[in-house]
């Protein structure tokens, strides 16, 4: 990086914190703090529900997910316009008509404090270790490639976001998220075009989705019906709506962004804006993530993305080994190199045969490049103990780091960093307002003025960041981080969500059915977590968690009832 990087790094996130701050200066009251005063149009909030839901991790790991796994991710959004209709038509009236601040305040009215208490909590610790994890992924990364220690990314990335998060609250992080995604969708088309233009000329547009598609790579649709498989039409349809609904409906993070609207009318608007555009988004990121898998057939990546530790691993005595592993790559690089120009031109004569033979040769060499680069993950972990040598979050910005012209690395840099403050904004803001309304008002200090109020949620904020920023340099992570992101979720939103289902549908489901058998089911989700992780698929927990509330609510009512009647 030079200069010219830095500058426009630190200026763009220099002006997005000191625009949040300079206008939303002055609040009074927690009314202005966690709702905005409601000034929201949809546009807006449609804009802050993506950036709350779009982390850094997103442009991290997404691009890594599709180099390394095809485009079949997009599949784990089909449900999201389905739970964007239904929250629209149900949840999204009775959280206005009885004016709550948090989403959790309708379950103390329609059960009782326990209750609310209970989904607050589960929340707070859902959302708490997101947060961290939030914060992980882009401190650990640019700690690793700018060779800044961790707690230096940590502390900058958390400081930027509790200035304007502090002062402005839920309109701060609504009108910062808008330049946000505006530097993060700019930055990633521009990093996608470049990518293609960097390909060899005699390679078209045609000719890269041919190639990523004969190479497994344009794989959206799965129709298979597989418990193991995480990313399938029907996990997106049907597990997917679930976990949709709980992170839309129930999740204080995304409630809070549309609770600030102005009328109903405009909160739905908002919700649908979402459903619409964040699949065409995520098939953006995955698409970019294609075009760098091609780049990579005509130019030759590292044998380990995460080049820091690499490294650092070459200075022990396992270097010599690493170094052997380098030059047997070398070689299988260049025979992979001469198929794929015979494969590229066996496209432009439209010779099938030839394609389907040079196709598997291809897949043959890469399953070769697999094995040599699990070798070497290996040898680096014996290397540097306690390393994290899971490098697919590495290699998008690896490739900004390496082939991208300097200005435009400053800018991808900047839009990791906006992407995490982007996201960890919401989250902070979210964790305040549920800390502040359904716990210190409603059972520590029930009277107080509303400068008081206001002071505790800035405070909350400022205490959810500081224990973020110590879950994120403390943490380490062996998933890839986007599915490590959602694992986390579906451990928890089931269970949310059969809450608030029961809530919403069960009529005659009362607080103390509920409350016990959403702590049953909680157990339940952990139990098959731990015990199998490996034949369940993530996103059915949340369908396990939701339907064992909703199954057990509904067993424990009966027997209250004949028990009351006996």
């Amino acid at each position: 990086m030079n200069t010219l990087d830095w500058c426009i790094l630190f200026g763009t996130l220099l002006s997005i914190v000191l625009y949040g701050t300079w206008k939303t200066r002055g609040n009074k009251n927690i009314d202005g703090y966690l709702k905005g005063d409601n000034s929201m149009r949809w546009w807006m909030m449609g804009v802050s529900i993506m950036a709350t839901q779009a982390s850094a991790i997103t442009f991290l790991s997404t691009p890594g997910q599709a180099i390394e796994d095809g485009m079949r991710f997009l599949q784990f959004y089909f449900g999201l316009p389905i739970a964007m209709v239904i929250i629209s038509i149900t949840m999204v009236p009775i959280y206005y008509k009885l004016k709550v601040f948090t989403a959790y305040e309708y379950l103390e009215s329609r059960f009782d404090l326990k209750t609310r208490l209970l989904a607050a909590i589960l929340f707070l610790i859902l959302r708490g270790l997101s947060a961290g994890i939030t914060l992980f992924a882009p401190a650990l990364v640019l700690s690793t490639i700018l060779g800044w220690p961790t707690p230096f990314t940590t502390m900058l990335i958390g400081g930027f976001v509790i200035i304007y998060v502090t002062a402005g609250g839920t309109k701060a992080v609504s009108l910062t998220q808008r330049q946000q995604m505006a530097v993060i969708m700019g930055g990633m088309i521009l990093a996608g075009i470049l990518a293609y233009t960097m390909l060899p000329k005699q390679v078209s547009f045609t000719d890269t989705v041919k190639l990523a598609g004969s190479l497994g790579r344009m794989n959206i649709i799965n129709t298979e019906f597989n418990l193991n498989d995480r990313y399938n039409i029907w996990s997106g349809l049907i597990a997917g709506t679930f976990l949709f609904l709980s992170y839309f409906g129930t999740d204080q993070s995304q409630v809070s962004r549309y609770l600030t609207g102005t009328s109903i009318t405009e909160s739905r608007l908002g919700l649908i804006f979402n459903g619409l555009l964040k699949i065409p988004m995520q098939f953006m990121i995955l698409f970019i993530g294609v075009l760098v898998f091609v780049f990579y057939l005509f130019n030759q990546p590292p044998v380990f993305h995460n080049v820091v530790l690499k490294e650092r691993a070459m200075q022990t005595p396992q270097g010599r080994q690493l170094q052997a592993y380098e030059q047997q790559y070398d070689v299988l690089y260049a025979e992979k190199r001469q198929s794929v120009d015979r494969l590229v031109e066996a496209i432009h004569h439209d010779d099938d045969a030839q394609v389907n033979v040079l196709k598997e040769e291809v897949k043959g060499l890469e399953a070769r490049e697999r094995v040599l680069r699990d070798s070497v993950r290996a040898t680096i972990a014996t290397a540097v103990p306690g390393a994290k040598v899971q490098d697919r979050d590495y290699i998008f910005l690896n490739f900004v780091l390496q082939h991208l012209p300097n200005g435009i690395i400053g800018l991808l840099l900047a839009v990791i960093f906006s992407a995490a403050m982007s996201s960890m904004a919401g989250e902070l803001n979210a964790l305040a307002s549920t800390t502040t309304v359904d716990i210190y008002k409603r059972s520590l200090k029930a009277e107080a003025s509303a400068k008081h109020y206001l002071r505790a949620s800035q405070g909350f904020t400022v205490l959810w960041a500081l224990l973020a920023m110590v879950f994120a340099m403390l943490a380490t992570f062996a998933e890839n981080l986007i599915q490590f992101v959602n694992i986390v979720g579906s451990l928890f939103y089931g269970t949310i969500l059969g809450i608030f289902l029961t809530a919403f549908y069960l009529k005659r489901v009362q607080a103390n059915a509920v409350f016990w058998a959403a702590i049953i089911a909680e157990g339940v989700v952990l139990f098959c977590y731990y015990s199998f992780r490996e034949e369940i698929a993530f996103l059915l927990y949340n369908v396990i968690g939701c339907g064992v509330v909703i199954i057990l609510s509904l067993i424990f009512q009966v027997f209250a009832k004949r028990t009351h009647s006996a």
